[in-house]
């Protein structure tokens, strides 16, 4: 498959976010009103869907016998491709999914699927099935259905980025039904394919709604399994570690899982904040076990990267100076991401030129202006005093609950990187004003007293290079301390 394959399609022509809605199936109007033809209680005619899926299957069958091996695609007739769409959004109802398993729908496409020579056609099915998975007994059929499960494998290499989409879709709404997720799971770890297309599609697609969705579908594997993330983890680089030898046919090469993540975040990033959050969370997943991280910092090139990519992301897009406070609130799942993966990079074992805290000193700068946003969005979300008579409330928001990780993701940060401060470091800083008194005062009321080993190693660096500024701070210490 080509990098142009991805992203375009010539039997495609209409671009991917002219497909979100299809022709509105039959209304009420269309039907005589509901009769024992109709399925359940809905107004949609048995005998209608036995006709379309039977003009489905014989249009199969004829093109399949006429064109023989020629691999040439084919178009769709626009009452054809208008009957099938129907179907498509009559599947969203349950009863109607019902009625499509009791009637064998799943194998049908298949035979369809595996016979199509038509883009808009194969997608359109894979999409029915996608919407017929929304419900647990018909993605029960779906997922049984070994011959079925192999050949929407193997369409994640397919070039055509709505059959792309609508597969994808399909295999995480899948993954995401616990009585089903084995299968899939089973199924996907017996198909190294799957890593590689999928890495590829994140590294060289520019189709902004296929790279959410893959990376959604990435997210949902990882959160699920570990053992398959290290997996994949470990994919890539045994492939660059081992040569290949004079006998040996040279393979293409497997595209590294950070390298991909990354190629997807960076064209996601003005995009599409859902998608970059997505994929944050991803690379955050990967840092939760060894092999991930030694994966990062092991090779420069893409620690570098990751590095800079995140850096980037800190210092001119995410949580900026200009912006309100409560900002803090509609960022903090990909903040606690960002400042995880980072966190996990500077205090790993292998330390690389670009973590070196003397070229990292904004970051105080930006970690203290959290807080500070932090503290005001804890103001603001207190309970307000109570009537007479009321019950205090115990439970804790979700935005609470997510505010409270972000707080914790940054003190461990920001001690690590304190606890590496020189007297040169700390100078630069003033003089930068990544450090001040106000600063300071903010990281330690929510440093102390949980990490008052780091907080006493940079207040004797401190002394060492304003002992005016460390005097004044320590009178503060002593009653921020009482105080927590």
């Amino acid at each position: 498959m080509e990098k142009d394959e991805v992203e375009s399609s010539p039997n495609h022509p209409e671009q991917l976010s002219d497909m979100d809605r299809n022709p509105s199936p039959p209304t009420s109007d269309d039907e005589e009103g509901q009769t024992e033809d109709s399925i359940g209680s809905t107004v949609y005619s048995k005998h209608w869907f036995f006709t379309t899926l039977t003009r489905l299957i014989e249009l199969v069958t004829e093109k399949d016998g006429s064109q023989g091996d020629d691999e040439t695609s084919l178009e769709l007739d626009e009452d054809m491709e208008n009957d099938i769409c129907k179907v498509w959004d009559m599947s969203m109802n349950e009863e109607v999914a019902l009625f499509l398993k009791e009637f064998n729908a799943p194998e049908i496409f298949l035979g369809v699927i595996s016979n199509s020579k038509c883009n808009r056609l194969t997608e359109i099915c894979v999409g029915i099935l996608g919407n017929m998975a929304c419900f647990q007994e018909t993605c029960v059929a779906i997922s049984n259905n070994e011959d079925l499960g192999e050949v929407l494998l193997l369409l994640i290499c397919d070039p055509d980025p709505p059959t792309l989409l609508e597969t994808t879709r399909l295999l995480l709404t899948c993954i995401a039904q616990v009585d089903v997720m084995s299968i899939w799971l089973e199924r996907i770890r017996k198909h190294p394919s799957v890593r590689d297309n999928l890495c590829f599609i994140m590294s060289s697609s520019t189709n902004g709604d296929l790279l959410v969705k893959v990376g959604e579908l990435v997210d949902k594997l990882f959160d699920v399994d570990e053992d398959l993330m290290i997996d994949w983890i470990k994919t890539g680089s045994q492939q660059h570690e081992t040569p290949v030898s004079d006998n040996e046919e040279e393979k293409p090469v497997v595209p590294g899982l950070v390298p991909s993540l990354l190629e997807a975040a960076k064209q996601l990033k003005y995009d599409s904040p859902e998608g970059l959050d997505v994929y944050m969370h991803i690379l955050q997943l990967v840092t939760t076990v060894d092999d991930g991280v030694q994966s990062i910092v092991q090779n420069p090139e893409d620690g570098k990267q990751t590095w800079d990519f995140l850096y980037d992301l800190m210092c001119q897009d995410l949580c900026q100076p200009s912006e309100p406070p409560l900002t803090v609130q509609e960022q903090k799942t990909v903040l606690c991401s960002v400042l995880s993966i980072m966190s996990v990079i500077f205090s790993s074992q292998t330390k690389q030129e670009y973590t070196e805290v003397g070229k990292n000193l904004p970051l105080i700068r930006i970690l203290t202006r959290i807080f500070k946003n932090l503290e005001i969005c804890q103001k603001k979300t207190e309970d307000p005093p109570l009537r007479d008579g009321a019950e205090p409330q115990d439970n804790v928001s979700e935005d609470d609950f997510h505010l409270k990780i972000l707080k914790d993701v940054c003190c461990e940060f920001i001690s690590n990187i304190l606890a590496q401060l020189s007297k040169e470091n700390i100078l630069e800083a003033l003089k930068e004003g990544d450090i001040t008194e106000e600063k300071i005062l903010c990281m330690l009321r929510s440093l102390l007293p949980l990490h008052a080993a780091s907080v006493n190693s940079f207040m004797v660096v401190l002394g060492e290079a304003d002992r005016t500024l460390s005097e004044t701070l320590k009178k503060q210490i002593g009653t921020l301390t009482e105080d927590s």
